[in-house]
């Protein structure tokens, strides 16, 4: 049984399918990317898994339970955290107090919730700045934030979208070291992202998507020589520029 299974899943906005007939199934541990030009439907998937939208057609599997449009709350539930590709933080709250938020949703005790929070916050490399209002911080550190919002929710599956956009090279490095420490805990991690230098190494598959629909998928050397991957996302000089 696979970890996560979208079978046939189609979501129209205004009679144009923004997904159409959708497969993909991810395996338990596993760091699965999704490609793609802008507007090819990438963040409509995850908002279709996330129970965002409601799909028009199809079904999502996660873990053997059928969460085909079920709400967000009970997704998350049900083991499914995500980002934004727009950072998601409360700007006039602390960072500690963002985070907080979040581990209040498994548990009702303030303590417990403070524990985990710090916990997430250690893990992540923010506890330096846990007293800090989130309005205050860097982009890369508000990314941080966001994902340790995210973790502190203690997922099965951790979606991300875009997490390393508008960082530094160095910044970059440093968000792959960590995406492989969240997968050795335990944690499957599907992620959009456009970063190729980080998605190369990191990803153990990837799906890449134009106008909605699935146009490859592979292990990341072998996606990056397919034809209709290059034509609509690579471009032609990809291969030569990374020689």
């Amino acid at each position: 049984m696979s970890f996560l299974e979208v079978r046939e899943v189609t979501k129209y906005f205004g009679g144009v399918a923004a997904v159409s007939e959708m497969d993909l199934s991810l395996r338990e541990g596993e760091i699965f990317g999704l490609l793609g030009p802008n507007g090819a439907g990438k963040t409509t998937l995850f908002n279709c898994i996330a129970g965002y939208h409601r799909v028009d057609k199809g079904s999502i599997v996660f873990k053997g339970k059928d969460i085909t449009s079920m709400p967000p709350y009970t997704v998350c539930r049900s083991g499914i955290s995500r980002t934004f590709q727009l950072v998601k933080v409360f700007l006039n709250m602390t960072v500690l107090e963002n985070v907080m938020v979040s581990s209040f949703f498994h548990n009702s005790s303030a303590k417990k919730a403070r524990k985990i929070a710090l916990d997430v916050l250690e893990f992540v490399g923010l506890s330096e700045h846990q007293y800090v209002p989130a309005a205050n911080l860097t982009l890369v550190n508000k990314k941080l934030l966001d994902l340790a919002s995210a973790l502190a929710l203690q997922p099965k599956l951790l979606m991300l979208d875009e997490v390393m956009s508008g960082l530094t090279p160095t910044e970059i490095n440093k968000s792959v070291d960590l995406l492989l420490k969240i997968r050795s805990t335990g944690i499957t991690i599907f992620l959009i992202e456009h970063v190729m230098e980080a998605v190369m190494p990191l990803c153990d598959r990837i799906v890449v998507l134009d106008q909605g629909k699935k146009i490859g998928e592979d292990i990341p050397e072998n996606i990056v020589k397919n034809d209709r991957v290059i034509t609509a996302y690579l471009g032609v000089n990809y291969n030569a520029k990374s020689q």
